[in-house]
């Protein structure tokens, strides 16, 4: 009877302590373990850029379901060798790290662009047409409606029937002059800091870094206005860049980027939405569209 009764009063001191572990949320590597390989995607090749810089390897995955003219445009300028030996030529804080000519205003100092296109179309967003598209619970401040299509970070009015790619971190743009048309593609940024939505239709997006922003975010600031280097020798000169198309595929970088329509991704952004546990112990309730990383592995590597 003793035993019972000591039993039964060491289970109901334990269900404070039981209920609490129930509310615990569980972290990204618990549900990425989880996650089943139909889950991930493996980029097309003809869409993944290698960009080899002296500190490391960077990879970008270009929309080209969102710009296909502006995709189009770059292949063309990596096939012809454009951007080995470009250089980094700006780092502004909180903001972009483009890359590109340092000469590329001066016509007569320009590299010549071979057979790409000088300009292009403004793919500024994206009219009609069906595409996925995982919505957002909570609203934009920019947009009607917010959220993800195949890994890339979407905003969208679905009354003027057009949607686009959100300026968040690690969102590769295209470099323009004022005029819309500009933008070719021969010179690009990388969003290292604080998301400037306020680019958003404005420039053409041409993808999304998947793997190298600890190198883009890294470099030093530039001391001129728009964080431009002002003198050479502080800009960082481009190895190669490659298509992994073209590259053997023993040579590649192997990569799977998370579903953005998988179960586990809606966990993750519910999870990040109602985060409880030992430290946080009043979830936001809701979630930012750039608040999000999409998750990238080595399947490699994969546990």
């Amino acid at each position: 009877m003793l035993a019972r009764t000591c039993l039964a009063l060491a289970l109901l001191l334990a269900l404070p302590a039981l209920a609490d572990e129930a509310k615990k949320t569980p972290t990204p590597k618990e549900l990425l373990a989880k996650s089943s390989p139909a889950e991930w995607r493996t980029p097309d090749p003809k869409n993944l850029v290698y960009m080899d810089l002296p500190q490391g390897h960077v990879v970008i995955e270009l929309a080209q379901d969102w710009s296909p003219e502006h995709a189009a445009n770059i292949r063309t300028l990596i096939r012809e060798h454009y951007f080995d030996g470009t250089q980094v030529i700006r780092v502004q804080d909180n903001f972009v790290t483009q890359w590109g000519d340092p000469d590329g205003d001066d016509k007569k100092k320009a590299k010549s662009l071979g057979s790409a296109k000088e300009t292009l179309p403004p793919e500024f967003t994206r009219k009609g047409g069906k595409y996925a598209f995982t919505p957002l619970p909570d609203g934009d401040v920019y947009a009607p409606e917010v959220g993800f299509s195949d890994g890339f970070p979407v905003a969208r009015d679905a009354k003027a029937g057009e949607a686009w790619i959100a300026h968040c971190y690690g969102t590769v743009g295209v470099a323009r002059d004022t005029g819309a048309e500009t933008g070719n593609g021969s010179s690009l940024y990388a969003i290292i800091g604080q998301a400037p939505r306020n680019l958003d239709r404005n420039l053409a997006v041409a993808g999304k870094v998947l793997k190298g922003m600890d190198l883009l975010s890294a470099y030093p600031r530039g001391g001129e206005p728009m964080g431009f280097y002002d003198k050479p020798e502080q800009r960082v000169t481009i190895r190669s860049v490659r298509l992994a198309a073209d590259v053997p595929e023993a040579e590649r970088t192997p990569i799977q980027v998370l579903r953005t329509d998988s179960k586990t991704f809606a966990a993750l952004v519910e999870a990040k939405r109602n985060r409880k546990d030992d430290f946080y112990t009043r979830p936001a309730g809701k979630i930012d569209l750039c608040n999000i990383n999409v998750p990238v592995r080595d399947p490699s590597k994969k546990s």
